[in-house]
């Protein structure tokens, strides 16, 4: 079930004065780590960085936590009243932070060129579309978080990724520059020649397809387990649950068989920049 997602992320002091008190509430109650985290259907180690105030205590788990240890509520009002100074939603950074680790990534997205596949002008135009407007220092600041995010592609070991792009992102002339829709077109066809890169065109026109619910993205991390995630206009989500996980992931697959084979996506791409 989508979970909303806070404005912004609590300061690292108050988080660690929410994680000392489920560290507190659970030790009283005689749980383990691993023995909350099952009752929640959690992994240990989110646990861990709760309690160690490395990860935002959610409220929707805060009230979970509540009714396992037996409490009054102590931790859901802990959770609603953090204080917040930033703008990173907690959900996607903790989707951030597999991100970084993991053993594959497999991406369908619509509007946008996926974010690791984006030029810094690209991702600096699609942040200055961004409604209500950020403001540059703003701006400047997510383009360079995004930027680094791409520090995975040069791991000695990089992940496996696959990507399915709407053939509309990579029409559109976000920011409204030749220049920069080009580089990133001429980034895109650099990328689709890379050995661990899989990047396919869904194509317009289709008569059928089965990404219409939205984007959406797959992960596996070291210890082989399988995530996603998604975000949408007011919200974001990561998704645990292998039911869940298992629809997205036939999805996925369907979508490859839709789109463009790599030799065709490749053609589109020469096509594009000769359109440039």
């Amino acid at each position: 079930m989508p979970v909303r997602r806070r404005a912004s992320r609590p300061n690292a002091t108050a988080m660690k004065m929410v994680g000392a008190q489920v560290a507190t509430c659970r030790i009283a109650k005689g749980m383990t780590q691993r023995a909350l985290a099952e009752a929640l259907h959690v992994d240990a180690e989110t646990i861990a960085s709760i309690e160690q105030g490395r990860r935002v205590l959610m409220p929707n788990l805060a009230e979970q936590m509540d009714r396992t240890l037996g409490l009054p509520g102590v931790l859901t009002v802990a959770a609603n009243r953090l204080p917040e100074v930033d703008m990173v939603p907690a959900w996607a950074e903790e989707y951030m932070e597999r991100e970084a680790e993991a053993l594959a990534l497999s991406w369908f997205d619509t509007m946008i060129i996926p974010g690791l596949l984006q030029t810094e002008a690209y991702a600096r135009a699609v942040f200055g579309c961004r409604v209500p407007f950020m403001g540059e220092e703003k701006i400047e600041l997510q383009t360079s978080h995004r930027i680094k995010r791409q520090e995975i592609l040069r791991r000695p070991v990089p992940p496996t990724l696959s990507f399915v792009v709407w053939e509309a992102a990579l029409r559109d002339r976000i920011g409204g520059d030749d220049d920069v829709h080009r580089e990133q077109i001429q980034h895109l066809r650099a990328c689709a020649d890379r050995p661990a890169i899989s990047f396919q065109v869904l194509p317009l026109g289709v008569t059928s397809q089965a990404g219409l619910a939205g984007p959406f993205t797959l992960l596996e991390t070291p210890e082989f387990q399988r995530l996603a995630y998604s975000e949408t206009q007011r919200g974001s989500f990561l998704v645990r649950d292998p039911n869940e996980v298992s629809i997205l992931s036939q999805k996925y697959a369907m979508l490859r068989s839709q789109a463009l084979n790599f030799a065709e996506t490749k053609d589109l791409l020469d096509r594009l920049l000769g359109e440039t």
